[in-house]
């Protein structure tokens, strides 16, 4: 499916000339690249997609919209992909 999701910036570092961030999704950490926010700092909440960080937004709104995700059942998918058979 390849959805967006918020998730909380825990970590900044830099990698091979890029601006990279240790997201937390719930307890669930990634890596992704923050590049083209510039603005982020750790404890911003921000939407994560195919490791990118396309935007960033309150904590409120991310809490409400990673309810919605786990109560529609997508969540654990989109963080934990099964793989292809």
């Amino acid at each position: 499916m390849c959805l967006g999701i918020p998730g909380k910036i825990v970590e900044l570092y830099q990698q091979a000339g890029l601006r990279m961030a240790k997201i937390d999704f719930g307890g669930v950490l990634r890596e992704a690249c923050v590049e083209t926010l510039p603005e982020a700092k750790v404890g911003d909440y921000a939407i994560i997609h195919a490791g990118f960080a396309l935007n960033l937004l309150d904590e409120q709104e991310a809490l409400e919209t990673l309810q919605l995700l786990r109560d529609a059942g997508v969540l654990d998918e989109e963080l934990n992909p099964s793989s292809p058979t």
